[in-house]
């Protein structure tokens, strides 16, 4: 059993033993925790709750919504819904924080309480070490039994969602109906399910082929959206002889695409072809972590804008996107941040920009990624000693590099020309991760070999 408590919330496996696993105790602490903090913070007494489609959702969103009214706290339960759609909803409702029931891409056992704070934003590094402390020290009281909280159940967000994707000025409804697109979707039998067909038909999508989009929780196949996961899509792209595929994860804030033959169009582009469109009529700046290809920056520096990279974590990301302006962001796992609705991975709004980029271009899904430039990330890893001193480590791979442009703002990035490593170490294992880029496979794989076998070298 696994419990893992960070600054951006809770996440763990259900059940076993209290501090071990995910349990109703450790869900009523920690919810407790972040109830006190939020009412602390923002004189709000109102906090909004969503959840996927999961297995262990209706037992961990019960426990959720009595600990917040037992601190007297009013709950606004969206019920089923996704990451984006309660986040605009914190802010809509004017409520002091959110509560997302989701572990994101984790399989069928992991649940987490992702957490927000009043601007529909996941809390910060300071914040979120401020709930962890008022866990271990149990430092809320409950109301008594005239001021607990009251429960309202709303599901009209998936319809204001809607609404202001198709309000945005770059969604062009009208432009999407007449491609006539013909589409197939997997939405791994969680909230995408619902919310998903519903955002295409809105958009003017007739032919929507539905695949694994009964939320029910039982994800046909591990639920990150990768393209080993993906085989049944492409298939069904082939079959349905459709435009594209499209692709989201549990809780709908990662977005990936199948081109019509078949093929992967690759997580890394989804932001990239977004922002291409955004940049040809918003010219500006954009941002992406570290890890993400640097197809963004060509794209952006083609169109006159400058390209910007945080630290990994969607918090870095929105936090360097607000100090340059960004006009567009996200990760390279398919997550598009669009400001102009609101900062944060949303899946909903990163569709309807793909397809009304895609139906103005007049391409083919495939064409389209092949007018960007071709980049191909390796990951790998390598595993120390756990007295290891990784830190004092990359300050040594540092050193060899120091010629090359480099960042330490998270781990370590060398750049190469148009090529790149970045070196992190992981919080909880003895592990550096290695991604690195280059313009085929074997580059990739031999400049993190190179790096592998440096690190090797200055061990013994």
């Amino acid at each position: 059993m696994t419990l893992i408590k960070s600054i951006s919330g809770i996440r763990g496996t259900i059940g076993g033993a209290v501090g071990d696993g995910l349990t109703p105790l450790d869900i009523v602490k920690f919810t407790s925790a972040y109830g006190a903090w939020a009412v602390k913070k923002s004189g709000i007494k109102k906090i909004v709750i969503g959840r996927d489609a999961r297995l262990s959702g209706i037992m961990v969103n019960n426990l959720v919504i009595g600990t917040l009214q037992g601190l007297g706290i009013d709950v606004i339960d969206l019920g089923l819904s996704t990451t984006p759609t309660v986040e605009l909803a914190v802010t809509g409702e004017h409520a002091a924080g959110g509560i997302i029931l989701t572990a994101s891409h984790n399989p069928k056992q992991w649940n987490a309480l992702k957490l927000l704070n009043a601007d529909g934003e996941f809390i910060s590094d300071a914040d979120g070490k401020e709930v962890l402390e008022i866990a271990e020290s149990s430092d809320f009281t409950y109301a008594d039994v005239n001021d607990l909280g009251k429960i309202t159940q709303d599901d009209s967000w998936l319809q204001k969602h809607i609404d202001l994707v198709l309000a945005l000025p770059l969604v062009d409804v009208d432009a999407i109906k007449k491609a006539d697109f013909n589409v197939v979707i997997d939405c791994v039998n969680s909230t995408g399910g619902i919310f998903v067909p519903a955002l295409l038909k809105a958009l003017g999508v007739n032919t929507i082929h539905e695949l694994y989009c009964e939320p029910d929780g039982n994800f046909p196949h591990n639920p990150e959206p990768l393209p080993e996961n993906l085989t049944a899509l492409s298939k069904e792209v082939l079959n349905k002889r459709a435009h594209l595929g499209i692709a989201v994860d549990p809780d709908v804030d990662r977005l990936c695409f199948v081109c019509e033959d078949g093929n992967m169009f690759g997580e890394e582009y989804t932001l990239v072809a977004v922002a291409d469109y955004v940049l040809q009529h918003n010219l500006g700046n954009t941002v992406s972590n570290l890890s993400s290809t640097r197809a963004l920056r060509d794209v952006t520096e083609k169109a006159g804008g400058e390209y910007h990279a945080s630290a990994v974590g969607e918090v870095n990301v929105v936090n360097k996107m607000k100090e340059v302006n960004a006009v567009i962001g996200g990760e390279g796992n398919g997550g598009v941040i669009y400001p102009e609705l609101h900062y944060g991975r949303d899946a909903l709004v990163g569709i309807a920009l793909f397809l009304t980029h895609l139906a103005k271009s007049g391409k083919s899904v495939s064409n389209l990624r092949r007018s960007y430039p071709g980049y191909f990330i390796s990951k790998n890893k390598i595993t120390l000693t756990p007295e290891m001193d990784i830190d004092a480590l990359l300050i040594k791979v540092e050193e060899k590099y120091d010629k090359q442009p480099h960042s330490t703002i998270d781990g370590l990035k060398i750049e190469f020309d148009k090529e790149w490593v970045h070196l992190r170490r992981s919080n909880t294992e003895p592990i550096i991760r290695i991604y690195s880029e280059g313009n085929s496979e074997t580059v990739a794989n031999g400049l993190a070999n190179k790096i592998i076998a440096d690190i090797k070298e200055i061990l013994n």
